[in-house]
């Protein structure tokens, strides 16, 4: 069966009206008769007309739409970020478009220029790991107010909100040197990871600052920083004859994973290997022994980025300007650093 849609032509031949004068009285202008006014919304609650937001936006040139790109929804910093968007957006009357580019490139070109299709006010991303060409981000900022946000480029001229990760990492790395660690091996994911490379320096930092040699056997790289490649290179690990006495992950997903093979050859955490974590997920407070971690404001970053990008919506002359918003990170020290050595 044919589905009727209520339009402001089928609504303006039953009252004999024209289009114009059903859109004015549907938005209370004052030119309209309070008696034609209540003609037409009666109609249009018997009708369950809703309205065109896109076709509006495009005539008033704002939509207060929102769009949001990230890389995906598996992250528990990603799902805290969106959650905080949309509660923000919301209650400053903005609607969300939500799209994953699972780490595609392709599709997060196609999801920019939807978004600029369907006349959203402004784009909040988060870059996919494999982002190498910036061409596309370039090309939508060109049109419309555009934040980075957690996966960033340094090559993009915007608004940037990010954790300071380098000196989180740094921070996480200098506790484990004072509780007395020295072979302090670190998970990361492979060299074009913007996040990790920054909280590679913060590593790297570290162990300069404290005098310790750079052991390139403690420094594994993955593509998939999860909880299995957590095992693997875990595994790899233990597997040396000279192992490490501690291990830093930049993600919980891997530094839960490095325990659990801990666990299995029974070794000793903290007081043979140590393990630190990134991100402050709730399973970092469910896994044996509970796992020391950095928080990420996650909060705090979703309530930034929608102020800062409806700020750059209403008033672009004072506000769209190329900027880094660094946001403070805290350790949270858990069993799995609290030796008795």
């Amino acid at each position: 069966m044919k589905r009727e849609v209520a339009t402001l032509k089928k609504m303006a031949q039953i009252l004999n009206l024209s289009t114009s004068t059903i859109s004015r009285a549907l938005n209370n202008h004052p030119d309209i008769s309070e008696v034609t006014t209540k003609k037409v919304t009666d109609l249009a609650k018997k009708l369950n007309y809703m309205p065109n937001i896109f076709a509006k936006g495009f005539r008033q040139h704002k939509t207060n739409i929102i769009g949001v790109i990230i890389p995906n929804m598996t992250s528990y910093l990603t799902t805290t970020i969106v959650k905080e968007i949309l509660l923000q957006a919301d209650k400053k009357g903005y609607r969300v478009i939500i799209s994953e580019s699972n780490n595609d490139i392709d599709k997060e070109k196609e999801m920019l220029l939807t978004l600029l299709q369907f006349g959203v006010d402004g784009i909040l991303m988060s870059l996919s790991k494999n982002t190498k060409n910036i061409d596309p981000v370039l090309y939508a900022l060109n049109q419309k107010p555009l934040i980075l946000f957690d996966k960033i480029s340094t090559k993009v001229p915007c608004t940037q909100i990010i954790i300071n990760g380098e000196e989180a990492a740094f921070n996480a790395v200098e506790h484990l040197i004072n509780i007395g660690k020295k072979k302090i091996a670190i998970l990361k994911e492979s060299e074009f990871s913007y996040t990790s490379e920054i909280r590679f320096k913060g590593y790297l930092r570290a162990l300069k600052t404290y005098n310790i040699p750079i052991d390139e056997k403690y420094i594994l790289s993955t593509d998939d920083i999860s909880l299995d490649k957590g095992k693997i290179m875990t595994r790899q690990l233990i597997s040396l004859q000279d192992r490490p006495d501690a291990i830093f992950s930049i993600t919980d997903d891997a530094a839960i994973g490095a325990i659990q093979i801990l666990k299995k050859f029974k070794i000793k955490i903290p007081d043979e290997i140590a393990v630190i974590g990134f991100s402050n997920s709730l399973n970092s407070k469910i896994i044996e022994p509970n796992l020391t971690t950095v928080d990420q404001p996650g909060k705090r970053i979703g309530e930034l980025c929608v102020d800062f990008l409806i700020k750059e919506i209403d008033q672009p002359k004072e506000y769209l300007t190329s900027k880094t918003i660094e946001i403070k990170t805290n350790l949270i020290i858990r069993d799995s650093t609290l030796t008795s050595l």
